[in-house]
């Protein structure tokens, strides 16, 4: 009898008889759950083996999202520039937000650009395990593929924004500068920081079903929280008269810090009092939280590995 076959009859034995659990079989035998998660830097490299996988689907993802309606891919831009637009007219003229800016349409653009990249891949990565369920049962790959999949959709569909908005900014009298260079260092570190959260998200949202009816709400308390309809200097300082420390906190919040950064490079000639440099608690914040973000929702999405698609 081979040792497949006598660990399968000892395991049927011992589960008749109770003589032995069937833990200390498996051990003995050398053998391993199916699904078993795999140890933390053998994960990671999976994942880079799967790279092809992860682009491919991210990008038939993006192809087909726009495939039945009649202007297509074009809707990548028209939804955001079509909110700037509603946001301008409510937040800008009605509401005076576009007061002491001299470019508000680049300044709304900037901030509405950069927040929906992160807006869109939160949100997507919340329902990336549970909408995928019947391929995770299917096949056996790293579940974070999906979370990864998702955020380099959103990625793609950024580049596309970037390239109208760098037109608008541009035909709005800001000229082409050498700061301009470091737009893919902030977009780096946003994309970092939009992995990890997603990631996270992906967990939360495969184990709390709630999570996608709260997410609208949260998401649009942190675009108001992000200052990217108003000068959070200007308002919160200035009009509102509230200390210092209160706009250093919300510069702190993540979205607000990569909104702040790319702004500062693209209109820092009008966006007083730092020109094109950026205070350094901002590009501090920005590394920050790209870093943990990254480190820490790899870690807490590999934790629940082999629970994915399971209940």
């Amino acid at each position: 009898m081979s040792q497949p076959e006598s660990a399968v009859a000892d395991a049927q034995a011992g589960g008749r008889s109770g003589q032995e659990p069937l833990a200390k079989l498996a051990k003995r035998y050398g053998l391993r759950r199916a699904i078993a998660r795999p140890r933390f830097p053998v994960y990671l490299r999976q994942l880079w083996q799967r790279r092809h996988f992860i682009l491919t689907y991210a990008t038939s993802r993006n192809v087909s999202k726009y495939s039945s309606s009649a202007l297509g891919q074009l809707w990548q831009v028209l939804t955001p520039l079509l909110n700037a637009a509603i946001y301008y007219v409510m937040f800008g003229v009605v509401l005076g937000g576009r007061d002491g800016i001299d470019n508000y349409p680049a300044f709304l653009l900037t901030g509405m650009f950069i927040f929906t990249y992160t807006q869109r891949t939160v949100t997507a990565g919340a329902k990336s395990i549970s909408g995928n369920l019947s391929m995770i049962r299917a096949l056996h790959f790293p579940r974070a593929s999906l979370p990864l999949a998702y955020t380099i959709q959103e990625l793609q569909q950024l580049a596309i924004s970037m390239g109208v908005l760098l037109a608008i900014v541009w035909a709005t009298g800001e000229w082409p500068t050498w700061y301009w260079l470091m737009i893919p260092v902030v977009l780096l570190l946003q994309t970092m920081f939009n992995i990890g959260t997603g990631l996270v998200v992906a967990r939360l949202g495969a184990q709390m079903r709630d999570l996608n009816q709260l997410l609208p709400f949260i998401s649009r308390t942190w675009l108001y929280a992000s200052g990217v309809f108003f000068s959070i200097q200007d308002k919160v300082v200035g009009t509102a008269e509230l200390p210092q420390w209160v706009a250093d906190v919300m510069y702190l919040n993540p979205a607000a810090s990569y909104i702040e950064w790319m702004r500062e490079i693209l209109i820092g000639s009008h966006n007083q009092p730092y020109g094109h440099h950026p205070p350094a608690m901002v590009v501090l914040s920005c590394v920050f939280w790209a870093v943990f973000a990254l480190g820490f929702g790899f870690w807490y999405f590999w934790r629940s590995e082999e629970r994915y698609g399971r209940g």
